[in-house]
Order: structure tokens, then sequence, then C-alpha cells
């Protein structure tokens, strides 16, 4: 009980320091097609959220060819130019998200990841979908924090 009582204290402390923090809507040029209907990222306070990527060139609506490999080497890149775009590096991730059309392709995937990510490592989920936009292999979202 003492857990549940400390766990929700520390959930009421981080809503109240977001909610007076200020929001952000981050887009820099060429990242992403002009007819998305999202942002390739949000900032609130020192956080900020990026948008799923995919393994596309930046601007374009076509996966690179050659699956999951050259797929994850362009998705990591297109992350790390957008964290680059806000003064942020790889670095600076604390938290990822993944998301493989076929998880049998999780092991040819962390062997990529282990190219931009260094210990200590963000922590990250991984999962299954049943489909990707533009037929992707791989998907990922990431939430970076500014350091002071």
């Amino acid at each position: 009980m003492r857990q549940l009582v400390f766990v929700t204290l520390l959930t009421l402390i981080a809503v109240s320091a977001v909610r007076g923090a200020e929001v952000s809507f981050l887009n820099s040029s060429g990242s992403l097609s002009a007819d998305l209907p999202f942002s390739e990222a949000v900032r609130v306070g020192d956080t900020v959220y990026l948008a799923g990527q995919l393994g596309a060139l930046p601007g374009e609506l076509t996966v690179v060819p050659g699956g999951i490999v050259p797929e994850s080497r362009q998705t990591l890149e297109n992350i790390r130019n957008t964290l680059k775009a806000h003064d942020l590096d790889m670095s600076d991730v604390v938290k990822c998200t993944v998301m493989l059309a076929d998880i049998s392709e999780w092991g040819a995937f962390n062997k990529v990841y282990a190219e931009f990510f260094s210990k200590p490592f963000p922590a990250r989920s991984a999962f299954a979908a049943s489909g990707l936009a533009l037929n992707a292999r791989v998907e990922v979202e990431c939430i970076a924090a500014y350091s002071d």
C-alpha cells in the first residue's frame, strides 16, 4: 500500500510540473511531408516527445529499400536529425518505443540500434505491430530531455 501511495504522489508531482510548462510544437523544414497531420515533435517543459519515425528519406513518403537493416538505419538517422534540429542528440533520449512488422527481426534491429545508442541506454519497449505506415518494417518513437 505504501508503494502505491508513493507512486501516486510521484505521478501527482509530475503532472503538476507539466501543467505549468510551456508547450511548443516543433517542426524543422524538410523533415516531414507538409501533408502529414502531426508535428515531428512536441516540447513540454524540458521534455521532447518525438513522433514515430520510419525508414523513409526526409520529406519523402517511401521507405528505403532493402528490409529491416537499411530501414532501421534510416529510421534512427531520421531520429538523430530531428533531435539535432532541436538542439538535442541521441544521448538526450530517455525512452524509445519500437514497433516491428515482424518480431523475428528484433535481433537485426538491435544490432543497428546499438550503432546509434551507447551505455547508459535509454529505457525501451518493443512489440510487433500488425501493420505499419508505408508498409515499413520498423517505426520508432522517442522521448528526449534537455539537460541542465
